[in-house]
C-alpha cells in the first residue's frame, strides 16, 4: 500500500476521532453543533489579536460589545485570567471616559467567594406588600423569555442565578419547565399577558395567581416597553409555537401568536397604578414597571400621581435604547427611545422631585454588566442592575447576531433542535454564575479601593466622567442629576444597613460551621 494512502488513513482515522469526540463533549456548544470544523473558530479566535493589530479592528472598534469586554465576560465565566497586559489601549482622555478616584487607604477587605453585595432597599417596603423583601444581589439576570431563548439557555440562566443567588427575570413568554430549576424569579408580565391570560388573549387575574404560586416568583415586572423594540409588538411565529412553549405562554399550539405594542388591562397613568395595587394586592409581591423612556411627561404625570395618592409601583426598571435582547426594526433599534444615561436621568429627576426616590427601587438595564459602567449607574442613583446580553455571552453567545434568523451558532437563541443540544445546561449554568459573582467581586474590590464596603457608598465626587470639553466631572453632574437625590441621606443609610446585616449574616454562618467542624 502507498504511503500516501498510509497518510489518509491516518488523518482519517484522527478526524474520526475529532469528530466523535466534538460530538459528546459538553464544554463547547459550537464543537459539539460542528464537529471538526468548529475548531477554526477557536484557531481565529486564538490568533485574533495579531490579526486585528494589522488588518481588521483594534479591541474598541467591534458593536454592541467590543473585544476587549467579551474577552472578559468570557474570561471571567470560565474563571480563567481577566487580566489585561501592557496597560490601556483605551483613550483614557476621551469624552465619556469614566474615571474612578481610589483612597489613598483602601479597606484591604478579603472579598468572600460568592461575593455578595445585597440592594439597599427593602422592594416592596413602601406600600407593605406583604411578601415584600430585600433582594440579595445588586447583579440580576435580565428579561428574555423562553421563545426567544432556547430551552437549555433559560435551564442554564436558572441554574446558574440559583448559584449565584441572583433573581431571574422570565421575559414576557410565561414561566416553562426550563425556569423551574432553582432560580428564584421575577415574572414579566406582558402585553400578550402569557401565563396569565383569557383564550381571548385579555388579561386574566385568576391564572396570574396560578402562574405565580406554582413557582418561586419574588416580584412582577409589568412591561409597558424593551429598549429593543419601543413601542413595537412582536409575533412569534406558528413554526414556534412548540407543546412546550404553547403550555409556558397559555396559547394553542401551532398558530401565530401577536403581542400588541400597548396593554389592554390600562390606558392611562391612573389605571395603570390601579393595576399595580389590584396585582400587588391578589398575589402579596412587589410589582414594578419596566419601560424604555421615550416622551418626559409620562414619568412626571406618573410620579405626581404616585406622590399624590401613595399607590403605585414598587420598582421601575429602566431599559435605555441600547438594549438588544429582542429582535426589531432598524429604524426602532436604532431611532427609538433614549439611550440609558439620559432615560435615567429623565426618570430619577422625575422622581425625586415627588420625592420618592428614596422609596422605590430603581433599576437599571442596557449594557450596565461590565465593572465601570455598574459603578457609574450606582453611583447615580441605581439600587440593581439587570443583565442580559453578558449573560447570553456568558453561557456560550459568540455576537454572530443570527438571534432574530433561529440560526444560533451556539444554541442560545434558536428553538432548532439540533443547535439548541449543543448547549449543556449543566456547564454554562456554572459559567453565568461565574460572571455574575465575577462582576460583583470586581465592584467590591473596586468599593475597597475607594475606602467603602458597597459600590453605592463610593462618594458622588469619587467618580468621574470626562466631559465634551474635556474636564473631569463628578457623574451626577455629568449626566444632569441631583445630588441630593443620587446621595440623600436616607439611601446612604439604607445601604450601611444592607452592609451590616450581610456581615451579620456571614458571621453567623461562619460561627456555625465552626460548630460543624468540631
Amino acid at each position: 500500500m502507498p504511503w500516501w494512502l498510509w497518510g489518509l488513513i491516518v488523518v482519517g482515522a484522527l478526524l474520526v476521532i475529532v469528530f466523535v469526540h466534538d460530538s459528546v463533549q459538553k464544554r463547547h456548544s459550537i464543537l459539539r453543533t460542528f464537529p471538526v470544523v468548529g475548531h477554526l473558530r477557536f484557531l481565529l479566535e486564538k490568533a485574533g489579536p495579531e490579526m486585528r493589530q494589522y488588518i481588521v479592528a483594534d479591541n474598541d472598534e467591534e458593536r454592541p460589545f467590543n473585544r476587549d469586554r467579551r474577552r472578559w465576560v468570557y474570561a471571567t465565566a470560565k474563571q480563567q485570567n481577566s487580566y489585561f497586559g501592557f496597560g490601556t489601549d483605551n483613550e483614557i482622555d476621551a469624552a465619556g471616559h469614566i474615571t474612578i478616584r481610589h483612597s489613598a487607604f483602601p479597606l484591604g477587605r478579603e472579598v468572600p467567594d460568592d461575593a455578595p453585595i445585597p440592594c439597599g432597599k427593602v422592594m416592596g417596603a413602601r406600600r407593605g406588600r406583604a411578601k415584600a423583601f430585600r433582594p440579595a444581589s445588586v447583579v440580576n439576570v435580565s428579561a428574555m423569555s423562553y421563545g426567544s431563548l432556547s430551552g437549555p439557555a433559560i435551564e442554564a440562566l436558572n441554574r446558574g442565578s440559583h448559584m449565584a443567588g441572583c433573581l431571574h427575570n422570565t421575559g414576557e413568554g410565561g414561566v416553562s419547565a426550563f425556569h423551574r430549576n432553582g432560580g428564584e424569579l421575577v415574572f414579566q408580565l406582558g402585553t400578550g399577558y402569557f401565563g396569565c391570560r383569557h383564550p381571548d388573549g385579555t388579561f386574566s387575574m385568576e391564572r396570574l395567581v396560578e402562574t405565580v404560586s406554582s413557582a418561586p416568583v419574588r416580584a412582577i415586572e409589568i412591561k409597558l416597553s424593551q429598549g429593543a423594540k419601543p413601542g413595537v409588538g412582536g409575533l412569534l411565529p406558528a413554526a414556534k409555537v412548540s407543546p412546550q412553549i404553547a403550555a409556558a405562554r397559555g396559547i394553542p399550539v401551532g398558530r401565530d401568536v401577536r403581542s400588541p405594542s400597548r396593554h389592554s388591562a390600562f390606558a392611562n397613568v391612573g389605571e395603570l397604578v390601579d393595576f399595580v395595587e389590584e396585582t400587588a394586592a391578589a398575589t402579596g409581591l412587589p410589582v414594578g414597571i419596566k419601560s424604555a423612556v421615550g416622551q418626559e411627561a409620562f414619568w412626571t404625570e406618573l410620579a405626581q400621581h404616585m406622590a399624590t395618592t401613595r399607590l403605585g409601583p414598587d420598582f421601575v426598571t429602566v431599559d435605555g435604547a441600547e438594549g438588544g435582547t429582542g429582535a426589531g426594526p432598524l429604524v426602532f433599534t436604532d431611532h427609538v427611545a433614549l439611550p440609558f444615561w439620559r432615560a435615567f436621568s429623565v426618570v430619577h429627576r422625575a422622581f425625586g422631585d415627588a420625592g420618592l426616590t428614596d422609596d422605590i427601587v430603581l433599576i437599571g438595564s442596557a449594557k450596565l454588566g461590565f465593572p465601570a459602567p455598574a459603578v457609574l449607574a450606582f453611583n447615580v442613583g441605581v439600587d440593581m442592575i439587570g443583565v442580559a446580553r453578558e449573560p447570553m455571552l456568558a453561557i456560550g453567545c459568540i455576537q454572530a447576531q443570527r438571534c432574530h434568523t433561529n440560526h444560533c451558532p451556539t444554541g442560545v437563541t434558536t428553538q432548532n433542535k439540533w443547535l439548541a443540544r449543543g448547549l449543556d445546561p449543566s456547564s454554562k449554568s456554572v459559567r453565568l454564575a461565574n460572571y455574575v459573582i465575577g462582576l460583583r467581586r470586581e465592584l467590591l474590590r473596586l468599593a475597597d479601593a475607594c475606602g467603602v464596603e458597597h459600590p453605592g457608598l463610593i462618594g458622588a465626587d469619587n467618580v468621574n466622567v470626562i466631559s465634551p470639553s474635556g474636564q473631569l466631572e463628578a457623574a451626577d453632574r455629568a449626566l444632569g442629576m441631583r445630588r441630593a437625590h443620587t446621595h440623600s441621606p436616607a439611601r446612604i443609610a439604607g445601604l450601611r444597613e444592607a452592609v451590616r446585616a450581610e456581615a451579620t449574616v456571614n458571621a453567623s454562618a461562619a460561627q456555625r460551621q465552626k460548630k460543624g467542624e468540631r
